[in-house]
C-alpha cells in the first residue's frame, strides 16, 4: 500500500515570520549575509568556500552565462553557468569568467584596421563596452596598432563606412605595460597618466591583455565580491550525469570553483556515480554539488554520495510543469523544512555539515527570507536573474512593456534531455517538463539585488538576527489562512501607481 504523508505540502506563501526582540545594534547595516556553499567538517576553522550573500543563479540558458556570473560575482553571489551547450563553450564561458578579474583581462571584442565604425557599434552592442583593442589581424592576441574608445568617434558626424583606421588611436600614442607588469603596478601606471585603460604586450608588440581603471574602482564600490585566493571572480558550473568523464575535467581546467549534478531529480543510482567519479579522480578537491530532492531520503542519500552541497525542490519552478505533466513534487516550503532537519541530524551523527540549497518556489522578495528562516543555506533563483540586463536572453516588446525571454530546461525550446535523464540508451525530451514565456524587464541586477538584500537584512533584524545562522535559530513561523493572505496586501483602498522597485514579481 502506498505510504501517505499526514501534512499537506505546503508553499511559502502559506507562512509568514512572527516578530522578535530586536536590540538597539541590531540594525541592517550590522547584518552579515555570509553562508556556507560548500560542505564542511565540525571544527573547521572555515567553510571552502563561503557565498557572501546567499544568492546563486540557476543552471539554465535563459540565466547564466558568464556575463551573469561577473554581474553576480560582483555583489557576493555566485553563478552556474549552463551545461546544456557544448563541453567547449561552457568552458570557455567559465574561462572568460576567471579572465575577467584577474585584473588582466583577455579583450572579447577586438578590431583590425580595416574593419569600419558599423564594426564598432555591432561589437559594443554585442559585448557592451566600448574599449576595443585594434590589432593587425583583428584578434585578442595580435600586433597591437591602435586602440578605439568612445572618445575617438562621433556617431552624429562620421559614416559608418569610416575605417577603422582612420579614427582609432594609434599605436604611438598609446602608453603600454610589458608582459611582466603586476597588477600594482599597472594600476599605479594607470593613476599617473588618468587612463581609463592599459594594454599589456609582449616583447613582439603582441597585446596580451587589457588592464581598466574600472576594476580598481569596483572592487572599492563592492566589498562582498567572490574573488578566488588570485582576486579573480568565482563562478560555478552544471553538469549533467552522462559525459562528466569529458565536462568535468574541461570545467576543472577552465577554472571552475564548484561544480553541481543538473538534474530533475537526484534521489538516484546516475547521481552517485557522478559524484563517485569526481572522487575517484579529484578526490575532494573538485566541490559537487547535487539534487534535486525534496525529503529526508533524497537528502540522506546524496550526502552519503559525497555531494558538496544538496538542491532542494521539484516542480517550484515558475517555468516548470513537472507536477502537471507527472503528477510529482512537493510544496517548497514542507520540502524545506523536512530536509533542513535531515541536514541538522546528519551534522550530530557524522559531524559533516551539508549546506542545503532552495531552488524553485520563489516568488516575491520575503520568499528568500522564509526559505533561509526554514533552513536553506542559499537559494538558488531562476526568474528573478531572468529579468535582468545581465542575464542573456533577449529583451522584446510585448503590447506595449519591455519583457525578458524566459525558458524552461525542460521545454521544447531547450531539449535539455540530459536534466531529465532516466538512464538507458535514448537521449531524446519525449514530453516537455517546462514552458517557454516571457519575464517583465527589471533593469540592472546591482539595483534589484540592492533592494531584495535590503528587506532581508531588515527581516532579519525585525526578528533580532544579525546572521543567518541566528536567523534560523530565532525565526518564529506561523501558518497563515486564505484570509489572512488576503489582508496581508494592500485591500479596500484604490492604488495608485506601484513603485517600480517595491516587488520583483514586476
Amino acid at each position: 500500500m502506498a505510504f501517505y504523508f499526514d501534512e499537506p505540502s505546503r508553499t511559502f506563501n502559506e507562512y509568514l515570520l512572527v516578530p522578535g526582540h530586536t536590540p538597539a545594534d541590531c540594525t541592517p547595516a550590522a547584518v552579515s549575509l555570509r553562508t556556507p556553499l560548500v560542505k564542511y567538517r565540525k571544527g573547521q576553522e572555515e567553510c571552502p568556500i563561503s557565498l557572501n550573500v546567499p544568492m546563486v543563479s540557476a543552471i539554465m540558458a535563459a540565466v547564466s552565462d558568464d556575463r551573469m556570473a561577473v554581474a553576480l560575482a560582483t555583489q557576493g553571489g555566485l553563478s552556474f553557468i549552463y551545461g546544456n551547450q557544448t563541453i567547449e563553450s561552457e568552458a570557455a564561458m567559465v574561462a572568460r569568467v576567471k579572465d575577467y578579474k584577474a585584473g588582466f583581462v583577455t579583450s572579447d571584442a577586438n578590431l583590425s584596421p580595416d574593419m569600419t565604425l558599423g564594426d564598432v557599434v555591432e561589437l559594443k552592442e554585442q559585448y557592451g563596452h566600448s574599449t576595443m583593442p585594434v590589432t593587425a589581424d583583428g584578434t585578442a592576441h595580435g600586433k597591437l596598432v591602435g586602440i578605439v574608445t568612445e572618445r575617438d568617434y562621433r556617431l552624429s558626424r562620421m559614416s559608418l563606412d569610416e575605417k577603422v583606421a582612420d579614427f582609432m588611436t594609434p599605436r604611438e600614442k598609446l602608453i603600454v605595460a610589458p608582459a611582466d607588469v603586476t597588477l600594482k603596478a599597472a594600476n599605479d601606471i594607470i593613476w599617473e597618466h588618468k587612463l581609463n585603460s592599459l594594454p599589456v604586450v609582449d616583447g613582439n608588440d603582441c597585446l596580451v591583455s587589457l588592464v581598466f581603471r574600472k576594476d580598481y574602482d569596483s572592487h572599492k564600490e563592492n566589498p562582498d565580491e567572490m574573488l578566488d585566493t588570485h582576486k579573480r571572480y568565482m563562478v560555478g558550473a552544471g553538469i549533467n550525469s552522462r559525459d562528466y568523464a569529458e565536462r568535468v575535467p574541461a570545467l576543472v581546467e577552465a577554472g571552475a570553483d564548484v561544480l553541481c549534478i543538473d538534474s530533475s531529480e537526484g534521489y538516484s543510482d546516475w547521481q552517485k556515480m557522478t559524484i563517485q567519479w569526481v572522487r575517484d579522480h579529484y578526490g575532494d578537491d573538485v566541490k559537487i554539488g547535487a539534487g534535486n530532492v525534496v525529503d529526508r531520503e533524497g537528502f540522506r542519500f546524496l550526502a552519503d554520495a559525497g555531494a558538496d552541497f544538496v538542491k532542494i525542490g521539484i516542480g517550484g519552478g515558475s517555468i516548470c510543469i513537472t507536477r502537471e505533466t507527472k503528477g510529482i513534487g512537493r510544496g517548497q516550503a514542507t520540502a524545506v523544512i523536512e530536509v533542513a532537519k535531515a541536514r541538522d541530524e546528519y551534522f550530530r551523527e557524522t559531524g559533516v555539515y551539508v549546506p542545503i540549497c532552495s531552488d524553485g518556489g520563489i516568488v516575491y522578495d520575503h520568499h528568500i527570507s522564509l526559505a533561509l528562516a526554514m533552513g536553506s543555506d542559499f537559494v538558488m533563483l531562476g526568474r528573478y536573474f531572468a529579468r535582468f540586463d545581465e542575464s542573456p536572453s533577449a529583451k522584446v516588446m510585448v503590447n506595449g512593456t519591455y519583457m525578458k525571454e524566459y525558458w524552461g530546461e525542460g521545454s521544447a525550446r531547450a531539449r535539455n534531455w540530459g536534466r531529465y535523464d532516466l538512464g538507458g540508451k535514448k537521449k531524446s525530451l519525449s514530453f516537455e517538463e517546462g514552458v517557454d514565456s516571457y519575464v517583465p524587464y527589471a533593469g540592472s541586477l546591482k539595483d534589484n539585488m540592492d533592494v531584495t538584500l535590503l528587506k532581508l537584512k531588515s527581516t532579519m533584524c525585525n526578528c533580532g538576527a544579525l546572521t543567518i545562522p541566528d536567523f534560523q535559530d530565532k525565526a518564529k513561523l506561523t501558518l497563515v489562512s486564505a484570509t489572512s493572505i488576503v489582508e496581508g496586501g494592500a485591500h479596500d483602498v484604490l492604488l495608485k501607481d506601484k513603485a517600480p522597485f517595491a516587488s520583483n514579481t514586476r
